[in-house]
């Protein structure tokens, strides 16, 4: 399966209510072999006190037939940054879309525990994957600062 960002990549800045520094997000559909497959949200923290991290939330689910279509999505969350022991970030599952609202975009947003017994989640991981490499602000923000 070839994935690919589709052409309607986004991204806006913002700042963080905590600390005040800034988030910068992005968001696109990833495409597998040209159709539409998944749409993710990647927000790249800068924060002043903690981790330089960014936290991604990929959804599954129907593309490109308006809200009223939207039916059976299911969210996935990780966090991809330091962590003691390690020279490289590393990503950890999380609970999906807690910045978010409960919606028909988001649909089932999985905890950790769901996440880790759903069916998707090699989907998932190969996705995040992509957006680490695919995605020029994610991997700025982790692998080039």
């Amino acid at each position: 399966m070839l994935l690919t960002l589709g052409p309607d990549r986004q991204t806006r800045s913002f700042t963080c209510e905590c600390c005040s520094a800034p988030i910068e997000r992005s968001w696109c559909l990833v495409h597998a072999d040209g159709t539409p497959h998944a749409l993710y949200y990647a927000n790249c923290y800068h924060h002043t006190d903690r981790d330089h991290d960014a936290w991604i939330d990929v959804i599954f689910g129907t593309w490109g037939q308006g809200v009223e279509a939207m039916s059976g999505h299911v969210s996935f969350g990780c966090r991809v940054g330091p962590v003691v022991g390690q020279t490289t970030p590393a990503a950890t599952l999380v609970d999906a879309g807690t910045i978010y609202p409960d919606g028909p975009l988001f649909g089932q947003k999985l905890d950790r525990e769901a996440g880790l017994r759903h069916p998707r989640l090699a989907e998932f991981w190969s996705v995040v994957d992509f957006v680490l490499e695919a995605d020029p602000l994610v991997r700025g923000h982790l692998y080039e600062h």
